[in-house]
């Protein structure tokens, strides 16, 4: 269990530094509990990795080094204030590649010992959860949440702030992550999920009967794997001279994407009615998938997104949650580290 300990409380406005280096993009972020985001600076390093075909660690944590102290001064300048005005320094703890974790944490804490205010360790996927509150209508508890992303795939009962239940989630590869392996069997370029959404738009969702994955079985649990595969045979099936290309290719992305949005508004209707709520919340990278929301919209439900700056990995959704549980009276123990691996429900509540 994560341990955190009180500190004496600040003044009613709070301001929180937010730095978030879980994968591989930057982001520094200032929050202050009166007046909202002050500045969000964002760094990717999808340049860095395009080459590769994905995220390669020992490089993104280099990335974070070299950039890291300078998006925090470009974050304070922007907020108009000076660094003695912060009143505390939040940083994602996990999960997440470890090298890049400890980059964003032995930053945070240095600067947190030296100006004498308290650090905490953010879990990143309460940051998504979170990153809908910093719209200009954030939804009210208790919602249903589904958190797709590149590396999470999974639907949440959130009754508060720390108050988590997991409803079901992959059990193989996450949604973005199968978005990135198909777009890759199309040459497309990393990070591949955007570039396959984009092809999509020219694309009949209809040519290619793909098989929505575990529809016929009672949960809420998704696997996409037999879908990445289907798309695979299907892609060597119309493959002229090895690669598939014009409108094959679209094709084959348009109905990927329909299949994998499909997939989901039924397993959110099953978690709606599972729960008896008419709240749903679309975090994470996949959120900024216009297809998907398009197709949510169809359910018989109150739907909140993050704005889209917010979907993908950034420091608002870390200096936000990060302030929630300062304010709160929570900070770091002695001893606190890297969790490449952190289950939700082990964290505390708050109020």
């Amino acid at each position: 269990m994560i341990e955190y300990q009180a500190y004496e409380h600040y003044s009613r406005d709070m301001i929180v530094l937010g730095i978030e280096s879980s994968c591989d993009e930057t982001g520094v972020a200032v929050y202050s509990t009166t007046q909202g985001l002050l500045s969000h600076e964002l760094y990717s390093q999808a340049k860095t990795h395009a080459e590769y075909g994905g995220v390669v660690p020992e490089l993104a944590s280099r990335d974070h080094v070299r950039k890291l102290p300078a998006l925090v001064r470009r974050a304070l300048d922007s907020a108009g204030i000076d660094r003695r005005e912060l009143a505390g320094v939040a940083y994602t703890q996990g999960p997440g590649l470890v090298g890049a974790l400890l980059v964003g944490i032995s930053y945070a804490r240095a600067l947190a010992e030296t100006l004498d205010v308290p650090a905490l360790g953010v879990h990143h996927l309460e940051g998504h959860l979170l990153a809908p509150m910093l719209s200009p209508e954030p939804p009210p508890f208790p919602f249903v949440a589904l958190l797709v992303s590149g590396g999470h795939s999974q639907f949440i009962e959130v009754l508060g702030v720390g108050q988590y239940r997991l409803l079901g989630g992959t059990i193989d590869d996450a949604t973005g992550e199968a978005f990135d392996k198909v777009a890759k069997l199309l040459d497309l370029p990393y990070p591949g999920g955007p570039h396959l959404a984009k092809l999509a738009e020219s694309g009949d969702p209809k040519r290619f009967g793909f098989t929505r994955p575990m529809v016929d079985r009672p949960g809420v649990d998704l696997s996409f794997s037999g879908l990445k595969t289907q798309a695979l045979v299907q892609a060597k099936a119309i493959a002229v001279d090895g690669a598939v290309r014009g409108q094959d290719a679209a094709d084959l992305a348009a109905s990927f994407e329909h299949t994998v949005a499909e997939t989901l508004f039924i397993k959110c209707k099953r978690a709606l009615q599972e729960t008896g709520l008419k709240r749903l919340v679309l975090a994470g990278g996949v959120a900024a998938n216009q297809t998907l929301r398009r197709r949510l919209a169809d359910l018989d439900a109150e739907l909140s997104y993050p704005p889209m700056a917010y979907c993908t990995d950034n420091g608002a959704m870390i200096a936000y949650a990060g302030a929630i549980r300062l304010a709160a009276g929570q900070q770091d123990s002695t001893g606190s580290r890297a969790r490449p691996r952190w289950p939700l429900e082990e964290l505390p509540r708050v109020g």
